[in-house]
């Protein structure tokens, strides 16, 4: 009995350990707790904002904390933190509100509210940074719902880590008694990770004018969908006064599906959409904004105020959460005459009801003449309202500032162009091709074979990210180029707290922000390679989108701003530009203008200029080293495949003065085209399935060509990576990918000849750092008291020798770097040497004792024996570390790189791990013996 008691109180104490092992909900809420709100004794709402649902599921209760608006159409907003810090999702919401008395609620998602008050204004604003909507609530509308499997992904490294509620207050009749009101939402959220992510697709028209008495004025929104499919579930619309109806369509092989259609007047909360639509690859997205300018003396445009108008037709949609993006949009319209098909009732008002208007907007009968003051501050509320609806999807901004293809794809001339784009952006001319040209000239073709023997030897050398950089955590804006100085310290060019987004440019490319001001950060920061630090900065108040990035041999930066449409020459101490091109923020395609640069390259050898132009225009620009300009060649991509010469935004460029060449990453062909410098004569093109449909950036050293390329195109498998090529065939040698982090939309890279490669990221804002296998370190091997140190070529002792001597010679810097290799492999230990090293003291010791034991014998006979024992067990006892000392032979075999018997003169039963060999002068890293304390693993 005795036993069977044991036995379950052990199956008890194991199912408890069990038990702990899973994470409890509760336990995690502990942070959130300390700083929970208290509500009122009046609200209905719950006093525990955070309940358990089990092992991987909690509902949040997001309420107001017991309010009374003072006036009608009163906006009052307040905040809640997740109460988790890694990635959960919330699947479902459940509204508390009253018709009464709220006339809509929106939820936000963000990392930092505008108040950390109870409940603020939200004249205050909703969030301090960019802010997503999760769910909306209104009056007379359905609540919205997610279907099963979908959710939003909020808290961990990317997602939202506040939620943000905003309740409007429409008339405070219902206040009367003065009773507090704690209206909000409870959502449901879990831990279990969602097969399919919802996201939020944002059209909506930037341009449209509406003239004053114009009885009826159409904004069309149409874009092509490149991405992987996406399923439809909920709509919303959004206009000011002057919105009619908004529709919007799925358009395939030329039939029109309905998503959604609804008067903008009616409660602005998400419609579920009736008929299930998904969007496909090659989908085109139409939405159409009637207006009416009726009752206007003046033009009304798209803006911000109560005043303006806006043209927004939202999608909420779900899809597999491998390939999810989580936001969207669309702001051209890419095919205008596809409209000429849209169905009739598109262009068909929906009647709305009087009562109904006045529900909408907040208002009872009793508040219908109220004075002008109550009217003005509606207007005030609408404009706050219409401000956040802007606002709320500036997020957007972060994904089309660094996917900057979204941006640009359809701003080429929609009407004549975008056709002829989406042909060459479908069509399947990713082939591969025979690298291989025919070499003319002997002299090249002779450096040619010589480069080709070079990197014959190093096709074993792998590109691995250096983890131990510390530069992937550099608080930067995007990061748009990158540069080595003569020093092979790393130059940054980025864009502080500038975005490139949907609002940066209208059609023209004229740039529309210009309010913001020029970047007050240092925009050009020069960094250690080795340690990433701060070494010297400069750029202040200068640019307003960096792009691209190059330095001359002289040091000086040449750097591309796509806003002001220029190029400037800046000395490394000079705070204003030494040389200026481009006329600033006007956009042209002659000798004096440029549209979008970005980027820029200096012969060397001639100092002429190369700048690549740009986004808008498709060419590359000669310019003498004084700025004067000399020649141009290239041109826009033709129908089909592309055309040796013609590009599809020129995006990076690489400049190979061994062979007099330009090469240029054709970024929308995924190719790399070379040219003569003196003519621009085309040479050939670098094309390989591997690069996808996008090749974003290309860099040059000695024989090598570095590149990296964009993310994948639905359907198609090329990931992506960075690529190492040889220059004379094109050959790829080596891909490579970080290991921390991911590549998001590497923008730019640099290389340098001791196969050191940087890449900076625009959408990530990192910067990784990666290094060939050869370079990287070798793990140390400790064994039976044997150390063998950690081995490193030793690049920072070469590099810290050149920088004290800057007049070494290539040669001698060959010889010094092979010598010190040599000296490193001839203290390498291999595992033969160290197991004959282990046995010869073994077999010492072991003929010693034999020796002892005899000479013990011989002596004193019987009663030696007692005295050797105790003397040998001693010896045995210290060998296997039980002794108060320790045996050296660690120090021994470490300190000497040969078998000798000085070694005997260190083995001692008193001696340390710490002792060192005094007559060794070497300053060999494998000299250095143990630490007492091992150092503490790097956190990078």
């Amino acid at each position: 009995m005795a036993g069977l008691f044991n036995n379950l109180l052990v199956l008890f104490f194991v199912f408890q350990s069990i038990c702990l092992g899973f994470r409890s909900p509760l336990s995690v809420f502990k942070r959130y707790k300390d700083t929970s709100r208290s509500f009122s004794s009046e609200c209905l709402g719950s006093d525990q904002p955070v309940v358990s649902l089990g092992l991987s599921d909690f509902a949040l209760d997001i309420r107001m904390p017991g309010v009374t608006p003072k006036q009608s159409d009163t906006y009052l907003c307040m905040s809640v933190p997740l109460p988790v810090d890694d990635e959960a999702y919330v699947v479902d919401f459940k509204p508390h509100a009253s018709m009464d008395t709220v006339h809509h609620m929106l939820l936000f998602g963000c990392n930092e509210p505008s108040s950390t008050e109870n409940y603020w204004d939200c004249d205050e604003g909703t969030c301090k940074d960019k802010s997503n909507i999760l769910y909306a609530w209104a009056r007379n509308a359905p609540p919205t719902r997610l279907p099963k499997g979908v959710g939003f992904r909020v808290g961990g490294e990317t997602g939202g880590r506040f939620f943000v509620l905003q309740v409007h207050y429409g008339d405070i009749s219902a206040f009367r008694d003065k009773h507090k009101d704690c209206s909000g939402v409870t959502l449901h959220l879990t831990h279990q990770k969602q097969p399919l992510i919802a996201g939020m697709y944002l059209m909506m028209s930037v341009n449209t004018v509406i003239p004053p008495g114009e009885k009826v004025v159409d904004a069309d929104i149409a874009c092509h969908y490149k991405r992987f499919p996406m399923h439809l579930f909920a709509y919303r619309v959004h206009t000011h006064r002057l919105g009619k109806v908004v529709s919007g369509y799925r358009v395939r092989n030329g039939q029109w599906t309905l998503i959604g259609r609804q008067s903008p007047q009616l409660p602005q909360a998400f419609y579920p959409v009736e008929h299930p639509v998904d969007v496909s690859y090659d989908d085109t997205l139409a939405a159409r904004c009637v207006f009416s300018g009726e009752g206007r003396t003046t033009e009304t445009h798209i803006g911000g105020t109560a005043n303006d108008e806006m043209c927004n037709f939202y999608i909420m949609y779900y899809m597999e959460a491998k390939h999810a993006v989580s936001y969207m949009t669309c702001t051209q319209n890419a095919n205008p005459e596809l409209f000429r098909n849209i169905p009739q009732e598109a262009n068909i008002p929906i009647q709305i009801m009087s009562d109904m208007l006045k529900m909408t907007h907040g208002h009872h009968e009793e508040t219908k003449d109220s004075d002008k003051s109550s009217l003005l501050q509606q207007a005030k509320k609408e404009e706050e309202e219409i401000l956040e609806q802007s606002n709320f999807y500036s997020l957007l901004s972060k994904l089309l500032g660094e996917r900057e293809d979204v941006v640009h794809v359809y701003k080429h001339n929609p009407t004549e162009k975008a056709e002829s784009d989406l042909v060459a952006e479908i069509a399947n001319v990713v082939q591969k091709k025979d690298l291989a040209r025919e070499i003319t000239s002997h002299e090249e073709r002779d450096s040619t074979n010589l480069v080709r023997d070079k990197i014959q030897s190093e096709h074993d050398f792998h590109i691995e990210e250096a983890v131990e950089w510390p530069g992937l955590d550099l608080k930067l804006g995007q990061i748009s180029g990158l540069a080595l100085d003569a020093e092979n310290n790393l130059v940054i060019f980025h864009r502080g707290d500038h975005v490139w987004d949907e609002n940066s440019f209208d059609n023209t490319f004229v740039y529309q922000q210009r309010g913001l001001g020029p970047i007050e950060q240092s925009t050009i920061l020069v960094l250690h390679p080795s340690n990433a630090k701060l070494l010297h900065s400069l750029g202040k108040s200068l640019f307003y989108l960096p792009h691209g990035l190059s330095i001359d041999k002289n040091g000086n930066y040449w750097v591309t701003d796509v806003a002001l449409h220029q190029v400037f020459k800046l000395g490394p101490d000079k705070k204003e530009p030494l040389l200026t091109l481009g006329v600033a923020l006007q956009p042209g395609s002659d000798k004096n203008h440029f549209c979008q640069p970005t980027d820029v390259a200096v012969d060397p050898n001639t100092s002429s200029i190369y700048v690549s132009d740009g986004y808008c225009n498709s060419r590359i620009i000669q310019f003498s080293p004084n700025g004067l300009y000399v020649m141009q060649w290239g041109e826009e991509t033709s129908l089909g495949r592309a055309k040796p010469g013609q590009f599809h935004i020129p995006h990076s460029l690489a400049l190979i003065p061994d062979f007099s060449q330009l090469c240029v990453a054709d970024r929308e062909n995924g190719r790399i085209q070379c040219f003569r410098l003196e003519t621009g004569e085309f040479i050939r093109e670098i094309k390989h399935k591997s690069f996808g449909r996008e090749l974003f950036a290309v860099s040059y050293v000695p024989g090598l060509l570095f590149a990296v390329n964009g993310m994948p195109y639905p359907g198609e498998a090329e990931p992506v990576q960075g690529f190492v090529m040889n220059f004379s065939t094109g050959e790829i040698i080596d891909t490579f990918i970080p290991l921390r982090k991911s590549f998001e939309m590497p923008h730019d890279v640099v290389a340098s000849e001791d196969k050191t490669v940087f890449v900076g990221d625009v959408h990530a804002r990192a910067v990784w750092k990666f290094a060939s296998t050869e370079k990287m370190e070798h793990r140390s091997v400790k064994k039976a008291g044997i150390e063998v140190q950690d081995i490193k070529e030793s690049g920072t002792i070469v590099e810290g020798r050149l920088k004290n001597n800057p007049e070494s010679t290539d040669p001698v810097k060959k010889q010094e770097k092979q010598h010190l290799v040599q000296q490193h492999t001839s203290t390498g230990i291999s595992f033969v040497l160290i197991t004959t090293l282990l046995i010869i003291p073994v077999v010492v010791l072991l003929a010693i004792l034999l020796f002892i034991r005899w000479r013990k014998t011989a002596v004193y006979g019987g009663d030696g024996e007692h005295k050797l024992d105790s003397s040998s067990g001693r010896i045995l006892g210290r060998v296997r570390g039980k002794g108060s000392g320790g045996l050296n032979l660690g120090n021994f075999f470490a300190s000497h790189k040969s078998y000798s018997r000085k070694g005997f003169d260190r083995v001692s039963t008193e001696g340390s791990d710490q002792e060192k060999d005094e007559d060794e002068d070497t300053d060999s890293e494998e000299e250095c013996s143990a630490p007492q304390t091992p150092p503490a693993p790097s956190s990078s």
